[in-house]
């Protein structure tokens, strides 16, 4: 189906100064929790206006609430540790550690994005977009045996706790009128790369099976739920740390399965480089689906050619229809709170290119 943003983002944005001035303070206990929402929602307006400026079709809050963009979960359950810096294991190839483990039963403490979705719908005068991370994403950042078997002997054990919970939370976004809600995936991109694939051979692991776990626990999150006329649809990136990613090759491996199984109305897809592979795997798609194309990278501050971009968006059309296809950067520009190596202009500049190669594109 036709997607019904054409210039579309995945979330993030840089913070302003200011609010990465606040978080410190806050930290070290020297600003308080109402003192950091002030600072967040000053923030958040900024942002709203710099989207509204460039034209964007869908606005989000930058995620300035959140440390990085996992942590809107840690913070709002029950059964979470924090891992001192001494304690934390090398993550493999590049991978992102986490400062957070589950150690206890996971329970709900309250909504996760509820104050996210208020202020965003009352202030943004414009569609609005939610990101939430996956029940994939969760377990496989945060459930490391011997730290939390004690709650949940596998990974199976986990998984309903953590549905729920995300269950809920969809469902009362699109209740409360969130137009879009992105699910944010990247850990399935592990499977791109035989040398990730080959970590987790070496732990014992067969990644098809994995694959097929973690596509029947996202699936159980979303599946069935009422949207009230909101999208829904999945993020998959090879990882967008601090300008930094942890794997690389074409969607191929996990194409055909993804597509077809994972039970969302589209894909945001990571294309900007070639690291991120070829159109090809495409063919693979539903045609009731749509495909943000992620072309405008994120991690770098030069400005793409507006030519350039065109000419890509025109590659795809030989395997999924142009008029199911949208645009976006590739990723966030600030999955994590000190964001990607470029300027808030480099930024805007980049979003200015996304809603320009989607009005020349798509009228």
């Amino acid at each position: 189906m036709p997607p019904a943003v054409r210039a579309d983002q995945v979330g993030s944005l840089l913070r302003p100064p200011g609010l990465l001035e606040s978080r410190r303070p806050h930290e070290q206990s020297q600003l308080d929790r109402d003192g950091l929402t002030r600072a967040e929602d000053v923030a958040v307006l900024e942002a709203l206006e710099m989207q509204r400026q460039v034209g964007l079709d869908v606005f989000t809050d930058g995620e300035y609430r959140r440390t990085e963009f996992r942590s809107v979960f840690a913070d709002a359950v029950s059964g979470m540790m924090e891992i001192p810096p001494s304690e934390q294991a090398d993550p493999p190839l590049g991978g992102v550690n986490t400062d957070m483990l589950i150690a206890g039963n996971v329970r709900s403490l309250g909504r996760l994005t509820a104050h996210e979705s208020s202020f965003l719908r009352q202030h943004a005068g414009a569609p609005v977009k939610i990101t939430l991370p996956s029940v994939s994403q969760i377990v496989s950042s945060y459930y490391r045996l011997g730290v939390g078997e004690s709650a949940y002997p596998d990974r199976a054990s986990l998984y309903p706790d953590i549905v729920a919970i995300l269950r809920r939370e969809i469902e009362d976004l699109a209740a409360e009128g969130v137009s879009y809600i992105q699910i944010d995936a990247p850990r399935y991109t592990y499977f791109l790369d035989e040398r990730w694939r080959q970590v987790f051979r070496d732990q014992g692991e067969d990644p098809d099976l994995i694959i097929d776990e973690w596509i029947d626990a996202d699936n159980a999150s979303f599946s069935g739920l009422d949207m009230k006329g909101a999208t829904l649809a999945m993020h998959l990136c090879r990882g967008n740390n601090r300008g930094s990613w942890f794997g690389e090759g074409d969607y191929a491996p996990i194409a055909e399965k993804i597509f077809n199984a994972i039970d969302v109305d589209g894909f945001l897809l990571e294309f900007d480089g070639d690291c991120s592979g070829v159109f090809e795997p495409l063919r693979f798609m539903p045609r009731d689906k749509t495909v943000v194309l992620g072309l405008v990278p994120t991690k770098t501050g030069p400005p793409e050619k507006i030519d350039d971009l065109l000419r890509r968006i025109g590659d795809p059309s030989a395997y999924f229809p142009m008029e199911h296809l949208a645009i976006s950067p590739q990723c966030g520009f600030a999955t994590f709170f000190e964001g990607n190596p470029l300027s808030w202009e480099q930024q805007r500049r980049k979003l200015e290119l996304v809603v320009e190669t989607a009005r020349r594109a798509w009228g």
